[in-house]
C-alpha cells in the first residue's frame, strides 16, 4: 500500500500542468504582437485549439490513472482481507485438530449395523461395525488397541498370531465406512507406536 501510494503521489506531481500548453501559446501572444495577418493569426487560433485538446487529453488520462489506483488498492485490500480469513481458518483448523471432533452422543445400533454421530447416521458394514464397536468398548475402559489387538479381539484368535496390518486395514474400511475424511480423521486417532483409540468422551457413548 505504501509504494502504492508512494507511485501514485510521484505519477501526479510528474505529470505536466493540463494548462502548460494554453500558457506557451498565450505567451507567444503576448511576445508577437506584430503577428496580424489573416494566416498568423489563423494559426495562433490553430495552436490555442491545441492547447485546450492537450489539456482535456491529459484531464483524461489523470483521471483514468486514478481509476487504475483505486481498482489497484481495493485489489491489494481484498487480497489482504482473503489473506486474514486463510490465517483464521488454518488456526480454526488447528484448534479443531488439537482438541479433535466433538461428539456429543455416539449411539451404536448393532442390529440395525447403524452409527449415529450427533445428527449425522452412517450405515456401515457387519465388518466395520465390528470394528467400531471394539474401539468403543476399549475407550469405555480407557485402553488404546493395537492393529493386531483389534484383529484378535474381532477375530477371536490371541493377539500374537494376529498380524497388525490386519487390525489397520479394519480402521482403514471403518473410516472409508464413514465417508467424511475429516470427521474419521479426528474421530479414531492413531497414536504413534500404541494403537487406535476413539478421540472422544466415554460418557457420550451409548451401544444397543
Amino acid at each position: 500500500m505504501l509504494l502504492l501510494l508512494g507511485a501514485a503521489a510521484l505519477l501526479f506531481l510528474t505529470l505536466p500542468d493540463a494548462n502548460a500548453f494554453n500558457t506557451k501559446v498565450e505567451r507567444i501572444f503576448v511576445e508577437n504582437d506584430d503577428l496580424t495577418s489573416q494566416a498568423e493569426i489563423k494559426l495562433l487560433e490553430i495552436l490555442a485549439q491545441s492547447g485546450t485538446a492537450f489539456a482535456d487529453t491529459l484531464q483524461g488520462y489523470r483521471v483514468v490513472i486514478f481509476v487504475l489506483l483505486v481498482f489497484a488498492t481495493a485489489m491489494l485490500i481484498a487480497a489482504l482481507v482473503f489473506l486474514v480469513m486463510l490465517v483464521a481458518l488454518n488456526r480454526r483448523m488447528a484448534q479443531i485438530e488439537r482438541a479433535g471432533i466433538q461428539v456429543n452422543e455416539l449411539l451404536i445400533s448393532r442390529e440395525e449395523n447403524t452409527v449415529y454421530l450427533n445428527s449425522l447416521e452412517f450405515r456401515l458394514t457387519a465388518a466395520a461395525m465390528e470394528t467400531l464397536s471394539v474401539l468403543a468398548e476399549a475407550r469405555l475402559d480407557d485402553e488404546v488397541l493395537s492393529g493386531a489387538e483389534i484383529e484378535a479381539m474381532i477375530s477371536g484368535r490371541p493377539a500374537a498370531d494376529c498380524d497388525e496390518a490386519a487390525g489397520a486395514t479394519r480402521i482403514k474400511r471403518l473410516r472409508d465406512g464413514l465417508g467424511n475424511q475429516l470427521v474419521t480423521a479426528l474421530l479414531v486417532k492413531n497414536i504413534a507406536r500404541r494403537g487406535y483409540m476413539l478421540a472422544i468422551d466415554k460418557d457420550v457413548i451409548r451401544m444397543i
